[in-house]
């Protein structure tokens, strides 16, 4: 059985490899490592590895690692469905959040962010494929949220987050990678200085390099199946 460091090894050489297929610059990816129902101890041994920024999905569990790990300097990104009772700890505990989709959220996260602490940096998740079970704003909804987003005090507007179905093949995982990235460059033609493109998994990290992928979110070729 492999260690964390060496799954991290083989997932940056995946990502490495992905960058040069598609003649992107190895440093243009940066690698989320998704962490939930891990314990503290895995994300510990992966940030003796080198990994600095962790994704999690359950708030509670995040916040209680969080403590456990208050002596690592790590960048903790909230990536799954905020209900409105857990926002506060989410806009006084993370540095980001992906998963925004709807206004109401967003302007809690505001209000309640710490004047002390940075900008939350904020991504909009889109469901670019229809997903009925999968949490995004359809994409022409984008558009407007995206504008009141933006101007909300406490925010800062980073980019688009998607989770789309697992796709049967590579070409069909890029022709859905390649819906976010319009959208994506359709937000930066629009005046948004917009810079993250958070997709891409442990299955189709390749397709979501080759489609412009900024940030990838991984699992399971980390921590193993959970």
């Amino acid at each position: 059985m492999q260690t964390i460091a060496e799954n991290l090894n083989q997932v940056h050489a995946r990502m490495q490899a992905a960058c040069t297929a598609c003649g992107r610059a190895p440093g243009s990816v940066k690698l989320l490592a998704v962490s939930k129902t891990m314990p503290a101890d895995a994300l510990r041994q992966a940030h003796a590895a080198g990994q600095m920024a962790f994704g999690e999905n359950y708030i509670q569990e995040a916040v209680d690692k969080m403590r456990s790990l208050a002596d690592l300097p790590l960048e903790w990104h909230c990536i799954g469905p905020i209900q409105s009772n857990k926002s506060k700890l989410v806009a006084e505990n993370f540095a980001w959040v992906h998963s925004i989709d709807r206004l109401k959220i967003a302007q809690r996260l505001a209000q309640q962010r710490p004047a002390n602490l940075p900008p939350l940096q904020v991504c909009l998740q889109v469901n670019v494929d229809g997903g009925n079970n999968k949490a995004g704003i359809a994409p022409s909804e984008l558009l407007a949220l995206a504008r009141a987003v933006s101007v909300l005090p406490q925010l800062r507007l980073r980019g688009l987050m998607t989770l789309p179905e697992p796709a049967a093949d590579f070409a069909t995982a890029c022709a859905v990678h390649r819906q976010a990235r319009l959208l994506f460059e359709s937000l930066q033609a629009e005046g948004f200085e917009v810079d993250t493109l958070s997709m891409g998994m442990t299955a189709d990290l390749e397709a979501a390099v080759q489609e412009g992928s900024t940030l990838l979110r991984v699992g399971t070729a980390i921590f193993g199946a959970r």
